[in-house]
């Protein structure tokens, strides 16, 4: 199972080669990792995808992050995340194929952002599902190259369910 933990650190230098160390020496794999600055200069949160099935060993690294002095929060959103992921492919696209590639572009909501003679970049962005399916489809017309971001994630807001309430008009 693709784990996503978010981790809320001090924004210092070494920080991310801490933690990568830590998560290299305990022998799990890191998928994918994005981190940048939040609204307080100080601090900046890492998203990581880690394949994980055990519950245990996910406790055991959460454990282990949490210890590291600069980590401020470990929290596991797997089951309430909303995940996005940014990626840019060059397309070979000569004008023959040119709309049957645009076919594929639109319903996936993707942005041409470069058109070349034979050559076209596409921005997708969505679900790693979705950017993974969108790539799958351009692949028979010549990728070129791809660059993608990672994955981050926020938790999903829940909304609480309103109180169903008596009317002495339903009565």
């Amino acid at each position: 199972m693709k784990r996503v933990v978010t981790l809320t650190v001090n924004n210092s230098s070494g920080v991310l080669n801490r933690i990568t160390g830590l998560i290299s020496k305990r022998q799990f794999n890191i998928e994918s990792i994005t981190v940048g600055p939040t609204e307080n200069p100080g601090i900046s949160k890492m998203t990581l995808i880690v394949p994980i099935d055990d519950p245990a060993k996910m406790e055991q690294l959460s454990k282990q992050l949490q210890k590291q002095i600069d980590v401020l929060k470990v929290t596991d959103i797997t089951e309430k995340a909303v995940t996005r992921e940014l990626a840019l492919i060059k397309v070979s696209c000569p004008p023959p194929v040119r709309s049957e590639v645009y076919s594929i572009i639109e319903p996936f909501r993707a942005t041409v952002i470069d058109i070349g003679k034979n050559m076209i970049t596409v921005q997708v962005t969505g679900e790693p599902s979705k950017v993974e399916a969108f790539i799958e489809l351009l692949k028979p017309y010549g990728i070129k190259d791809i660059s993608r971001t990672g994955a981050t994630a926020f938790v999903r807001d829940h909304q609480k369910q309103d109180s169903p309430q008596l009317s002495i008009l339903q009565l």
